[in-house]
């Protein structure tokens, strides 16, 4: 019997289909990521791979493992997996898009009032015993009724995300897209921006952008530098798009006023970093799609493209189809 390899627990009832798809499940248990070289040899013996987590699919990966027949990944992003590899030795990826759209817009939702509110610091003040005497002026928060949110990367999150805050807070809606959104501009009054004017006019700036090499580093000195001083930044997509130092500068020049943040990098953060002290500041541990319904549809959804790809049909959610014409 052929066997499918998976790289974290998941889902009983995704490891369920595959199992009775007629394949096998080597499941790994370890509370550790896998090196790339343990993974590769792992992989012998496997015909599928089912990867959960920060596991790199380059060329020297693929080049070892030619024998897949597919990889199905358990995540919308796929900057780890080297595409023009993939292609070369006839091997299709898959991801998991659509099914997590509304719970990682919930999390940047939850971050925009968090910090807002300096949620995650005011917490903190009531461990430390501090609870005491009550100073009307002392760490004072944003409202956000009316403020305009800013949305880089105007799809399918970002459009969750801006539903929210305008049924929610009345809040205006902007946004830069390399394409424009005409259903958000019907439906939310959406308004299309260049990068700078949406940097220059947002209050909360959050993005939902993919990581590539155009946005690795968008958010640097520079572009904090043309923000609002009082402008909150919002980060559920990539760490990498931010530069970190450059944002903990920002903010402790009241650059801008305040972020939150469910990616970092690297990952995960050192519990000694400055930016978990900070009153106006909030940092989640990549936790947008941790909800025990999209994690199942993840599952499920990647289940499925695995499923597939040994059956030597197309995987429903593939990135690469080109792969398919060479086959």
């Amino acid at each position: 019997m052929e066997k499918v390899l998976v790289t974290r627990r998941i889902s009983d009832n995704a490891l369920a289909f595959i199992q009775k798809s007629g394949y096998e499940t080597t499941i790994y248990t370890e509370i550790k990521n896998i090196a790339q070289n343990d993974l590769i040899k792992m992989c012998e013996g496997h015909v599928g791979l089912l990867s959960v987590g920060p596991n790199k699919i380059d060329e020297h990966f693929l080049s070892s493992c030619k024998h897949l027949k597919g990889i199905a990944l358990m995540s919308v992003g796929y900057d780890k997996v080297d595409l023009d590899a993939a292609n070369s030795y006839g091997v299709p990826i898959s991801n998991t898009p659509d099914v997590l759209s509304e719970a990682t817009a919930d999390t940047a939702f939850l971050l925009m009032l968090a910090v807002a509110r300096k949620a995650f610091f005011m917490h903190k003040t009531i461990a430390r015993g501090e609870w005491q005497f009550f100073n009307p002026m002392q760490y004072l928060g944003q409202e956000l009724h009316g403020k305009t949110l800013g949305v880089l990367g105007l799809g399918r999150i970002g459009l969750e995300l801006a539903k929210k805050a305008k049924a929610a807070y009345h809040m205006n809606i902007v946004y830069h897209n390399r394409n424009r959104n005409e259903q958000a501009e019907r439906q939310l009054g959406a308004k299309y921006l260049t990068f700078d004017e949406l940097l220059a006019q947002s209050d909360v700036l959050s993005v939902h952008v993919n990581l590539t090499n155009e946005t690795k580093g968008l958010f640097d000195k520079n572009a904090f530098g043309k923000m609002k001083p009082n402008a909150i930044f919002i980060n559920t997509a990539r760490g990498a798009i931010h530069h970190e130092e450059d944002l903990l500068a920002a903010l402790q020049h009241g650059t801008i006023w305040g972020a939150g943040l469910d990616v970092t990098n690297p990952e995960p953060m050192d519990k000694n970093n400055p930016l978990l002290d900070m009153e106006n500041v909030c940092v989640l541990p990549h936790i947008g799609s941790a909800t025990e319904e999209t994690r199942e549809k993840m599952a499920m959804m990647a289940a499925q493209n695995i499923v597939a790809a040994l059956r030597g049909e197309q995987m429903p959610q593939v990135i690469n189809p080109e792969v398919y014409e060479s086959l």
